[in-house]
């Protein structure tokens, strides 16, 4: 339960418009404030563009997502969100309407050719880049190894990468091998053993004439911190360092702007917003591709298909366009641009679910044996908890058997240097699009059987 002052601030959040539609699940339309986009890290769109939105109707927008239909409430989109019927539309009509690899001079191959470029434009409009800098892969794991792999002669004996303890392992590992394999040094940016914060000044005094890559996550996928990416991406560049940006756990939170950010090449991941398997890598300056040793072996290719290799999944690559024109539709009423569209949609989601994160975390903190890891003053709406005497497995378990999907025990080198598995482990829970507060009502519930 939800002590009177909590039911008295989110009061207004919840309240629904006059004649608005209404769920019988989630209770309807949800208001929230129209507002200006903040200045900062992230922030999204132009610093002088004041974008005003319609409430966000939580209600519609679980109406564009087939798989709720299961009954199941779903609190793991960092292992998939769920998938929009517009996705699997498009995928399945890719499928139907060509088979043709890219190459030929007939009117399939011309339709295929057009699909890569279009998914490149639609990146490039998610992240605020160039469509001449994206590249294309099946997974951010391969993508960072093709990029770690170029780099590697630069890594070698003298040579400095900076990794983040928060991040996640695909952003991890192929640095620690290069670095392993050519005699690199690796130095470590750490998180408040408390709070989770990453304090800035860490990037400034790690960062040193050695330093040749920072590579760092937007976002914690287990805890949601929020890294200060701009403070990376000056102590990089006052070195001449590469920054780059695993974006993946806060893409389908936060509307990204590759040039404010600063970051030199950015991860985002589309199963992590409801996409398909895919991945893509980009470049805020496109001439960068001529300075690094190409992986494709083939040296005909020029730009962006220097680094990719084999066959794209065509049809996955529409259904890549579909998942990213679903985020600027979350707001119906969304005009202009995609660009434009993908402002006002993301800016109506985070609005909400700042709200039902504060819901959340105030929900289970006061829930028995719930102890939340972590309080960042900047987060993405993403938590993990332990249950002292539970293991993580369990609660899992019970949640799974109350219809509730969480993660448990989710690998992390930061959970490792708290002793988090000592103590049986983390639940990780993430909130999504389609996310309620009902969901979250259920999911504190089922948790409270287990005290």
């Amino acid at each position: 339960m939800i002590s009177t002052s909590l039911r008295s601030f989110i009061a207004p959040f919840w309240q629904l418009p006059a004649g608005g539609p209404r769920c019988r699940q989630c209770g309807g339309v949800i208001c929230v404030p129209v507002n200006t986009f903040s200045e900062g890290q992230g922030a999204p769109g132009r610093a002088s563009t004041a974008v005003a939105v319609s409430a966000f109707d939580v209600a519609r927008v679980r109406g564009l997502y087939p798989a709720l239909g299961d009954g199941w409430i779903h609190f793991d989109p960092q292992a998939g969100a769920q998938i929009p019927g517009a996705v699997s539309s498009a995928v399945a009509n890719a499928f139907r309407g060509f088979v043709s690899n890219p190459y030929g001079v007939y009117a399939a191959a011309a339709h295929t050719r057009s699909i890569v470029q279009a998914a490149r434009v639609a990146v490039a409009d998610l992240v605020g880049g160039k469509p001449e800098g994206v590249v294309l892969g099946p997974s951010r794991e391969q993508l960072l190894n093709s990029l770690a792999e170029s780099l590697s002669a630069r890594l070698g004996l003298g040579s400095e990468i900076v990794l983040c303890r928060l991040d996640d392992d695909a952003n991890q590992s192929p640095w620690l091998r290069v670095a392993d394999r050519g005699g690199g040094r690796v130095r470590w940016v750490e998180a408040d053993i408390e709070t989770g914060e990453v304090p800035a000044w860490q990037f400034a005094e790690l960062a040193g004439p050695s330093t040749s890559v920072i590579a760092v996550p937007y976002a914690s996928s287990t805890i949601g911190t929020v890294i200060d990416v701009a403070a990376a991406a000056e102590a990089a560049h006052r070195v001449g360092a590469l920054l780059v940006v695993d974006a993946t756990s806060a893409a389908p939170y936060e509307l990204l702007d590759i040039e404010r950010l600063g970051a030199d090449v950015l991860l985002v991941s589309a199963n992590r917003w409801g996409g398909p398997q895919v991945a893509a890598m980009a470049f805020r300056d496109p001439s960068l591709f001529g300075r690094l040793r190409a992986v494709n072996p083939d040296r005909s290719l020029t730009g962006p298909e220097r680094f990719e290799l084999g066959e794209h999944q065509y049809a996955m690559l529409a259904g890549l366009i579909a998942s990213i024109d679903h985020l600027a539709g979350l707001d119906e009423s969304s005009v202009g641009t995609r660009r434009d569209r993908l402002e006002q949609s993301m800016f109506g989601l985070r609005q909400y679910q700042q709200r039902l994160l504060f819901y959340l975390l105030n929900s289970l903190a006061s829930a028995p044996q719930v102890a939340i890891i972590g309080r960042a003053e900047r987060r993405v709406p993403t938590v993990s908890f332990t249950m002292p005497g539970v293991p993580a497995a369990k609660a899992a378990k019970r949640l799974a058997d109350n219809g509730v999907c969480a993660l448990s025990n989710v690998p992390s080198r930061y959970f490792a240097g708290l002793g988090v598995p000592e103590y049986g482990g983390a639940v990780t829970v993430g909130l999504a699009p389609y996310s309620t507060p009902y969901d979250v009502d259920q999911l504190v519930r089922a948790l409270a059987s287990l005290g």
